[in-house]
């Protein structure tokens, strides 16, 4: 068990934490979560002792181990990757070491003997004999083949060494887990391979991820940092998210009619707690839902944006059609005689484990690159809008704040007008003055989207527009995609974001493309579509 009393974390006069008292207990999941600038991997290092609270205490069970997820890539570059990963378990490490050691002695005395006698019951008793097996096996299930074990960290790319981490972290079964964002450059097979193992661990998980669908399948608390606070509520990401907006919507009809609100709030718990999860903990979970009040719901401060996509004019049946598309870069035919035809009303999730086609795919669509082969056109009455991976061309060297950004993308240039458009998009007050050029990640997200919806297009292609995004601006333009009546082609790795948008899915595929009319969730259970793409992804 690891908890915290009256920890306060001060930067000047402003306090980040101000006296949080809190516990995090074994055999639960914890999905630590709260708005950008909020303090989410802070806290995860004042926990760890990475970071030092301005006061309080943080109190660990004794005896219990703490595993952190590391960030930084290269600490561990002369390292081979099956050593990183048994580096994990410090203690385990240690002894293998000095065991190494003595026994390659050319001068191996009786003292030495009974050292290693000592060493090697240490070792047994942390099950040292298996650990290199529970390492490769960890790496295996991270999609860490077997022929990269014994390389040099150095050698691995950076998706690699995130993965190798991820089991460092993991490693010889730690009583207590934090993970910051442990999803990040994870593919589908990884992901659930995780969440399998966070579903049978027994010990305490505390987690930071924007990844709504991994934050629903794994916790059983969201603990919610807004105001230098930390409060816990009961349940996954969903539940906090649609019981806290209900709260909110009670308090903001105060003079309506409370007594309907409150019975649907009440059949809300109710309907959670019915359901079942398939986590070992799903009695337990029960046992606490049943237990919820309505004074234990209480409404969010977040803010959301305001995502609102609508053609000006209505699309023709016939929108795109591509005929025998192809393209190489650098050597590689990263696109092969694609032919499709989309069709108004799509809505298409383009997946596949490699980026590099779908991206060149938009591009070409987009008019940005040119194809070796084949052709595409577009309807007459399309008017398309797109979103880059890479939007930073769009601000470098911009000298504009983001009013005047945000006018050239508008018929409207009324500064009074694109205030209260920024403003819906968060950018009120000063911040619609800031200059272009400075934004964060996320803040230029937002300014893109902002851009797209005043182009009013009837057509909308997205690469990874959820990159970069806090769990609030997700959220929105989660809703925003799937109330609108547009066509859309986008590319996300975020699971619920594509369960919940798309109709159809088409997945790049080292030998072509996998085509089908169906939900996301539905593609990845079918086992039809598991044999295709194992032929599919099987060497030519």
């Amino acid at each position: 068990m690891i908890s915290t009393n009256g920890i306060t974390l001060r930067f000047g006069k402003r306090a980040l934490f101000e006296d949080v008292n809190i516990k995090f207990t074994p055999g639960n999941c914890y999905g630590l979560i709260g708005a950008n600038g909020a303090g989410k991997s802070t806290f995860l290092k004042i926990l760890s002792g990475e970071v030092e609270q301005s006061s309080g205490e943080v109190h660990i069970t004794p005896g219990e181990r703490l595993a952190v997820l590391k960030q930084n890539h290269y600490e561990y570059d002369e390292f081979a990757v099956l050593e990183t990963v048994i580096m994990g378990h410090k203690k385990l490490y240690e002894v293998m070491k000095e065991k190494d050691a003595l026994y390659s002695k050319a001068d191996f005395t009786d003292e030495d003997g009974m050292r290693a006698g000592e060493l090697e019951a240490e070792f047994a008793d942390m099950n040292g004999w298996e650990a290199e097996s529970e390492a490769a096996e960890m790496l295996n299930g991270l999609g860490i083949p077997t022929e990269l074990h014994d390389k040099k960290m150095a050698e691995l790319s950076g998706n690699e060494k995130v993965r190798v981490l991820l089991a460092q972290a993991l490693f010889g079964t730690p009583q207590i887990l934090l993970l910051d964002e442990p999803t990040n450059h994870l593919d589908i097979e990884s992901i659930r391979w995780l969440e399998d193992f966070l579903a049978r661990y027994e010990g305490t998980v505390i987690v930071v991820s924007h990844d709504r669908h991994f934050l629903n399948t794994v916790c059983t608390h969201i603990a919610d940092i807004d105001f230098g606070k930390i409060q816990m509520y009961v349940g996954n990401y969903d539940f906090w998210y649609e019981s806290s907006q209900l709260a909110l919507q009670l308090m903001r009809n105060e003079n309506k009619k409370k007594e309907d609100k409150i019975k649907e709030l009440q059949a809300f718990v109710q309907r959670f707690s019915a359901n079942k999860s398939k986590s070992k903990q799903a009695t337990s979970r029960k046992k606490l839902l049943d237990k919820i009040t309505l004074d234990d719901i209480r409404p969010s401060n977040r803010k959301y944006p305001f995502i609102l996509f609508k053609g000006e004019r209505e699309a023709g049946k016939q929108l795109l059609l591509v005929d025998g598309l192809t393209k190489t870069i650098e050597g590689e035919k990263v696109i092969d005689n694609l032919t499709i035809a989309i069709n108004k009303g799509d809505k298409i999730a383009f997946v596949g484990p490699n980026g590099l086609p779908k991206t060149t795919f938009f591009e070409i669509l987009s008019g940005e690159m040119e194809p070796d082969a084949g052709s595409y056109s577009w309807g007459v009455t399309t008017t398309r809008a797109y979103f880059p991976k890479d939007n930073s061309k769009y601000f470098e060297n911009v000298d504009m704040n983001l009013v005047e950004w945000l006018r050239q993308y508008s018929k409207d240039p009324d500064e009074t007008f694109l205030r209260g458009f920024l403003g819906r998009m968060l950018f009120s007050g000063d911040e619609a003055m800031k200059k272009a050029s400075v934004l964060s990640g996320g803040e230029k997200v937002r300014c893109m989207l902002s851009k797209m919806m005043l182009e009013g297009a009837n057509v909308f292609l997205l690469d990874e527009p959820t990159n970069h995004l806090d769990l609030e601006s997700i959220t929105a333009l989660n809703n925003g995609l799937i109330d609108t009546d547009c066509t859309i082609l986008f590319t996300s790795h975020d699971h619920q974001f594509v369960q919940t948008i798309a109709n159809r899915i088409i997945e790049f595929t080292p030998n072509g493309v996998i085509d089908r009319m169906m939900t996301y969730d539905e593609y990845l259970e079918s086992d039809e579509i598991k044999a295709l793409r194992e032929r599919m992804y099987a060497v030519s």
